[in-house]
């Protein structure tokens, strides 16, 4: 059995030239904000990204994780509402958040825990995964997609090709080199903004600097968007950070969807409170106060009211009715509100499950 570097030191592959420099020291990568300049022998700080004999080597030939389960869940809330997304992941990251909630994956490169060898697969295997699940949309998550973007451009090329949307789950801390190489095979984008603060950026091993510029390219460059902020208490959690935030997001578009979830202790922050509904409530105000037209509260199904739910924003009509990752009722048709007929943004089907009046909306829902 080989050793876990081992193994992905031969489930690598050229880096895709657009996200590689040569340099006089060696090799800058260009996939993430952090742009490692790596010597001869060396890895960046993701610690996957590679020079061997003068070539950038990166992750490629496997997944850590392979899961269909509810897009909500990714979450995306304005995209194919009550289907199912396959997700994929590899290893490792570019930052090192204490209260990371994928640590086994993301953190397996620094902390050395006893993870298991991944398994190695194809494009067309993932591909195939999904396929027989009926999934229209593929994400990569679980760890940062950012920095096995070389691999996630063949996959993605080949579930293009079946008419599989695709997306990243991803803290944003991208370069511009890097959303433009991306351009061609990613449709959707969630981005964890994790504060409001470049020393807390900076506690994570970022720039929020990086992060609000990627936000704001992305959305200009036409990947549908979707941001999330972990309500961190004690570390983003004030009514001026959250407002600071929601105030951004207004500013790029009152039309991006924005998650405030809830926080349970995790990783190196297991003594830390959770999150409760006060703490989601006040997020959830400060993104309406800011004339974000999308505000959703998660990771406490059932206890925050409507919040879960999405509504119209000219007719205040029901849209899609939610508890947690299901969808108990859909109520759209193509890219409108039923009942005003306004458009609403995001990614839609003629005939989405769970629709009011459709066979599948006589299926019970489950308690929540």
């Amino acid at each position: 059995m080989p050793s876990l570097q081992q193994f992905l030191e031969t489930h690598s592959m050229p880096a895709a030239p657009e996200l590689v420099l040569k340099e006089e020291a060696g090799l800058r990568c260009l996939a993430c904000a952090n742009r490692c300049l790596i010597p001869e022998g060396k890895s960046g700080i993701c610690r996957v990204r590679f020079n061997q004999d003068g070539q950038l080597r990166v992750p490629g030939g496997y997944a850590a994780g392979i899961q269909v389960d509810p897009i909500e869940k990714k979450p995306f809330f304005h995209v194919f509402p009550g289907r199912e997304a396959l997700s994929f992941g590899m290893l490792s990251c570019n930052f090192h958040c204490p209260f990371c909630q994928n640590w086994l994956s993301s953190q397996v490169m620094r902390e050395h825990y006893d993870v298991g060898i991944p398994h190695p697969c194809t494009p067309e295997q993932l591909v195939a995964r999904a396929l027989d699940r009926g999934a229209p949309a593929m994400v990569s998550t679980y760890n940062e997609p950012l920095i096995t973007s070389d691999w996630a451009a063949k996959v993605f090329s080949c579930a293009h090709e079946s008419g599989i949307r695709c997306g990243y789950v991803s803290n944003g801390h991208a370069t511009p080199e890097v959303i433009e190489f991306l351009r061609p095979f990613v449709d959707l984008y969630k981005v964890d903004l994790k504060c409001f603060r470049e020393d807390g950026y900076h506690e994570l091993g970022g720039s929020m600097k990086a992060v609000c510029d990627t936000i704001g390219r992305l959305k200009s460059m036409g990947f549908w968007v979707e941001v999330v902020t972990l309500v961190v208490p004690g570390f983003n959690d004030t009514a001026e950070e959250l407002r600071d935030i929601a105030r951004f997001l207004a500013g790029i578009s009152p039309d991006i969807p924005w998650h405030v979830t809830a926080f349970h202790p995790d990783y190196k922050m297991t003594t830390s409170r959770r999150t409760t509904v006060s703490d989601l409530t006040r997020a959830y105000d400060a993104g309406k106060g800011a004339g974000l037209r999308f505000v959703y509260s998660g990771n406490l199904p059932g206890s925050v009211g409507n919040t879960e739910n999405t509504y119209c924003p000219s007719c205040n009509a029901l849209l899609i009715e939610r508890c947690g990752f299901h969808v108990s009722q859909n109520r759209m048709r193509k890219n409108e509100c039923p009942d005003c007929h306004v458009v609403i943004p995001g990614i839609w089907e003629d005939g989405p499950p769970w629709s009011q009046g459709g066979a599948e909306a006589l299926r019970a829902p489950r308690a929540c």
